[in-house]
């Protein structure tokens, strides 16, 4: 038998199954352009800022202006006619570089100043002005001398031909500035102010205080509604919608409501509390950064401000994890209660070796995703307190930085630490969870 030679072989043709996998990958890329566009772009930008020492007007880029002023009205041809060009960096800091200005020059009009930066051609001036330090100022002044042609082209109104030639058109002008975006200098300085600050640790203290109470309250108050709403009763359906208000609503009505309720001087809290004896007087539930109390004849100081918005954060999320617990309730089978019924198990029982062993996957992923969030959580805080009285957390500082203090770098470096707290909590979660959780 004639065996091939090497190399010679035919080529082998691709298998129907590797195809289409290759046309799965093409048709995938539209959304791996998409997740990276509005996911990974964003995220890689902002560890990018979080290294430049840049602010909110860095965002703008330098712009050097130039302003013109007539000081003279010449009468007859030959009187001079000089312009006074205000010259001015605006950026403090940021050099521009070939700083070039032109000017369109009415008719009839003769440079006579020994200016070698400037020159006119025809009746366009030009000014090549170099380069600008940051805050550069300068006034230039330029002499023309008039002919019969200006006299002829201005009429008898001299004096509105030159505000229309001169001031009311404002000269032209380029220029190339360094972008201190898209520049190769980087620096750690914003990660060092911001984690050598002293608000840095009281911060993320009140960051994981706020998380973890915020997120293991509302999956408490909402095993809670299910295990409330399992049972069928008349009205059931009513109340199951009505626990959704406070996930449906729109946040800021119900902020305002929170905070009109609580308000110390017009709230119904304050005035129900003080009215049936229960409060000597009316507190700034939201303004106060603790209050004394006393538990068995212990004294104890509670952080006020701060356990308001945890116990906003567990009202206001509790119906998500309703929904899930109760969807779960109600795929447990229901031979397991009546075995446990048969063993004489009491509810509690029942609850603690048959119920919550089905609800243990649901209750993980349930924390996951509202740690998640709620550590990412702005919006509650800031329409509650504002971030004061104690209840400054992370987003709130990234919030300062970045656009109170108007220092985006130090913004972005914030943003950036939050997302590396993050990160760890989520490898710690995937590395001890259950199995198969």
């Amino acid at each position: 038998m004639a065996t091939r030679l090497a190399g010679n072989e035919p080529p082998r043709r691709k298998t129907l199954a590797a195809r289409e996998a290759r046309l799965a990958y093409w048709m995938l890329l539209p959304t791996f352009i998409i997740v990276f566009a509005i996911v990974l772009f964003p995220v890689l930008a902002n560890f990018w800022i979080s290294f430049k020492p840049v602010g909110l007007a860095d965002l703008r880029a330098p712009e050097p202006t130039v302003r013109e002023r007539v000081r003279e009205e010449p009468e007859a041809p030959g009187d001079p006619v000089t312009v006074r060009y205000q010259l001015l960096n605006r950026s403090q800091d940021i050099e521009v570089r070939n700083v070039v200005f032109t000017d369109a020059l009415p008719e009839g009009l003769t440079l006579t100043t020994d200016e070698p930066r400037c020159d006119v051609s025809g009746t366009e001036l030009r000014c090549d002005l170099g380069n600008w330090e940051g805050g550069y100022r300068e006034d230039l002044e330029l002499s023309f001398t008039t002919t019969n042609a200006f006299f002829s082209a201005a009429g008898d109104d001299v004096e509105g031909f030159l505000e229309a030639s001169f001031e009311d058109a404002e000269p032209e002008v380029t220029a190339q500035a360094a972008n201190i975006l898209t520049n190769l200098t980087f620096t750690l300085d914003n990660y060092r102010r911001f984690l050598g600050s002293p608000e840095f640790w009281p911060t993320l203290r009140t960051t994981l205080l706020y998380t973890v109470f915020g997120t293991l309250g509302s999956i408490l108050l909402g095993l809670f509604a299910a295990q409330l709403l399992n049972e069928k009763f008349r009205g059931q359906g009513f109340l199951r919608g009505l626990f959704l208000f406070p996930y449906v609503a729109p946040v800021i009505a119900v902020a305002f409501a929170w905070a009109f309720l609580l308000d110390p001087q017009s709230g119904s809290v304050n005035a129900l509390g003080v009215e049936f004896g229960l409060l000597q007087n009316s507190i700034s539930f939201l303004s106060e950064r603790t209050i004394q109390l006393s538990l068995f004849g212990l004294p104890f100081t509670l952080p006020l401000a701060l356990t308001v918005v945890i116990l906003f954060e567990a009202w206001r999320y509790f119906p998500f994890a309703f929904l899930f617990i109760l969807a779960r309730f109600q795929a447990i089978p229901q031979d397991m209660y009546e075995a446990a019924d048969v063993d004489g198990a009491s509810p509690l029982q029942k609850f603690w070796w048959v119920t919550l062993p089905q609800l243990v996957g649901i209750l993980s992923t349930l924390f996951l995703l509202r740690f998640i969030w709620t550590f990412n959580k702005f919006d509650d805080i800031f329409l509650l307190s504002g971030g004061a009285a104690g209840t400054k957390t992370l987003t709130i500082a990234v919030y300062d930085e970045a656009f109170a203090r108007a220092d985006l770098g130090a913004g972005a470096a914030a943003s950036v630490v939050l997302f590396v707290i993050l990160g760890v909590f989520m490898v710690l979660y995937f590395r001890f969870a259950p199995e198969g959780e």
